[in-house]
């Protein structure tokens, strides 16, 4: 007598197999890549103090910096230098909403632009977010661009037509839109966050700064109680 399972009992059992299997690999990415980014950055700052130790460090974040979201309750601002085509920002970005909604009451959120050079379409889509953020909408045009990374991220071709079809999905007005996108000076405000996360040590991404200390752990639980302890004191 056959004991084993149907073959269609099984089928959805392996199937969620796989999924908590690759989701499992997107955080393990995630962390992996942070922590390779934080062993860069404390070289990269160790290499500046050593080169001139009279160097004005950098604020970590400046009036024109973009506050996802101000805590009513301010414990801790939590600033992370992101990369939109970088793939360990794009496995945090589910993580930190999900912080953001715990701990929100508490702990500020703000994210500046430190677009890699390896990467085609970094500063073209910093350049459209922040062109987004001048008419109030960088909170939905970062999320945009995670969400879709996969489908142009990694592209050897410009994908700043295609980020102008987000902002149109937006509502934005796109004659505004694009004057910003072409005004050097919204390019300047993008590599003025890069000079100063250069400034701060900051060599790779994601990078995060807490109460402006940069974050050096080596797990996604240290991560997470990081934030946890601070919005608790």
């Amino acid at each position: 007598m056959n004991t084993n399972p149907p073959a269609t009992d099984r089928a959805p059992k392996k199937a969620k197999i796989i999924v908590w299997a690759l989701l499992a690999a997107v955080v393990v990415a995630a962390i992996v890549g942070y922590v390779v980014a934080q062993n860069n950055a404390r070289t990269a700052a160790h290499e500046a103090s050593e080169a001139s130790a009279s160097v004005t460090e950098a604020p970590v974040v400046r009036d024109n910096s973009r506050v996802l979201s101000q805590a009513p309750k301010e414990k801790a601002v939590l600033v992370e230098f992101l990369d939109f085509e970088c793939e360990s920002c794009g496995a945090f970005y589910p993580i930190i909403e999900e912080l953001r909604g715990e701990y929100s009451e508490n702990v500020t959120f703000v994210q500046r632009y430190f677009p890699l050079p390896g990467h085609l379409n970094s500063m073209n889509a910093a350049v459209a977010v922040e062109s987004a953020a001048e008419q109030g909408a960088y909170e939905p045009m970062y999320k945009k661009m995670f969400e879709t990374q996969a489908q142009w991220g990694e592209s050897a071709d410009n994908k700043s037509a295609v980020f102008r079809t987000y902002a149109e999905d937006l509502g934005l007005d796109m004659a505004a839109y694009d004057h910003a996108v072409g005004d050097p000076s919204t390019q300047d405000r993008v590599k003025l966050d890069i000079a100063d996360g250069k400034a701060l040590g900051v060599s790779g991404t994601p990078t995060f700064f807490l109460e402006g200390k940069m974050l050096t752990v080596q797990s996604l639980e240290q991560f997470v109680a990081a934030i946890a302890e601070a919005a608790a004191n």
